[in-house]
């Protein structure tokens, strides 16, 4: 019996050398994510925290949030946040220019709420037809900020100083702009009330903008692959650009999935995205965004490298003033009406709070558009989740100052540590 087992065990079939070493899916999986995780260890070791604070901090705030009102995380909620963000969120995009050359526009309330106060004005008191009315608008805050931008490239006044000169000019401009009008009310069912009111309420568009979203980014993380293996550069394994992708895939068809539950996809977080999106490949993929990023990196070393300081300093101060712009006639359609009240300091601070918190630098050179969406996130959602469980306005200011503070420490700490490694 026992020669027979033997006999048995020898006739089985050994696997073939290449079958054998080929990994399971699991394996690969299971590979690809500690690689993930050392590289992250070496970038935290480095100061290179990147998202992960605001990330943590935002996973806390809808934790504590929902252990306290169950209504907090519910489609309803979840879709008039997507809502509220824009707004400011769109302001916010804009000042990443701004903090990406380390300077600080504080102008930026002030000038959205000058080009809400010309479209209003032109549209409901004179009947110019809503869309003139809205590019003028919109080209009133471009202009606003290309003058401060040249003010600032050509005197070389620090940014801060020409857009606090602005912060007033423009907001004296906005109240001559309204005059004895204290309050101009939008029409309810017009274009630019429809921007936050009208919703997609077919499911396939909010599945099919997270498939496109999901597609895109995985075709642009493949050609960066290629361009950089090409390079011989560092570059991320296949699975690892897999296994990055596959979680965006979790979160954008789960985000798709609660926002089909209420009302569908809303028109203004669609606009949102794709002008985020549109942005960001603006600043990381084109010969302008390196020119923002190498003078934030430093003034003297843009111009040995022949950049053209005073254009790139102008064009910056006019994106934002542009993207002040479109997100003020934002926030007039959420209200549908301006009044003298708009453009207020906390909406200046919010939009400040939500680019930093979101992981862009203060110091200049490091940051995204994404990271003022990811901060204006956590922002709306303390605000939202104050307003939820009936919390007095006070706490919210002092919650969004502390993480805030927190934000600014842990900047700083990260530039520290760049610096001791020689990455700063």
């Amino acid at each position: 019996m026992r020669d027979m087992a033997d006999n048995d065990t020898r006739a089985e079939p050994a696997a073939p050398p290449s079958e054998a070493r080929r990994p399971r899916p699991g394996q690969a999986v299971a590979r690809a994510a500690e690689s993930w995780v050392a590289a992250f260890r070496r970038r935290l070791g480095a100061g290179e925290v990147g998202k992960l604070p605001a990330v943590l901090v935002l996973a806390a705030v809808w934790i504590t949030f929902q252990s306290l009102n169950e209504n907090f995380l519910s489609p309803r909620n979840l879709s008039n946040l997507s809502v509220d963000i824009v707004g400011t969120g769109l302001i916010a995009v804009g000042l990443v220019f701004v903090l990406l050359l380390g300077e600080l526009d504080l102008s930026v309330g002030s000038i959205s709420a000058l080009a809400a106060a010309v479209f209003a004005v032109l549209n409901v008191n004179n009947g110019v037809p809503e869309w003139l009315a809205l590019i003028i608008g919109v080209l009133a805050g471009t202009v606003a900020g290309t003058v401060q931008g040249f003010s600032f490239a050509r005197t070389r006044v620090p940014a801060f100083v020409v857009t606090l000169a602005g912060l007033l000019t423009w907001n004296g401009l906005m109240l001559y702009v309204l005059g004895t009008s204290a309050t101009v009310n939008l029409d309810e069912n017009g274009l630019v009330a429809k921007l936050t009111s009208h919703y997609f309420t077919n499911d396939a568009a909010a599945y099919g903008l997270a498939a496109v979203g999901v597609g895109l980014v995985f075709l642009m993380s493949c050609l960066d692959r290629r361009r950089r293996k090409a390079a011989d550069m560092p570059h991320r394994s296949l699975r690892e650009t897999a296994v990055r992708t596959g979680g965006l895939a979790v979160i954008a068809f789960a985000s798709a999935y609660l926002l089909n539950r209420f009302q569908g996809l809303p028109l203004a977080l669609l606009i949102f995205l794709v002008v985020v999106a549109v942005l960001d490949v603006i600043l990381r993929r084109t010969h302008y965004g390196r020119q923002v990023y190498a003078l934030g990196g430093g003034v003297e070393a843009a111009r040995r490298a022949s950049l053209s300081v005073a254009r790139v300093r102008t064009a910056v101060l006019a994106v934002s003033g542009t993207m002040a712009a479109i997100g003020g006639l934002f926030l007039a359609s959420r209200i549908t009406s301006v009044s003298q009240g708009s453009g207020s300091s906390i909406l200046l601070l919010n939009a400040i709070a939500a680019a930093v918190i979101g992981g862009t630098s203060l110091f200049g050179g490091r940051g995204t558009t994404w990271s003022a969406v990811l901060g204006m996130l956590v922002i709306q959602s303390i605000a939202s989740g104050m307003a939820i469980t009936d919390t007095p306005a006070a706490v919210q200011f002092m919650i969004t100052g502390g993480v805030l503070f927190a934000a600014v420490v842990i900047d700083s700490l990260s530039r520290r540590s760049q610096e001791a490694h020689g990455r700063a």
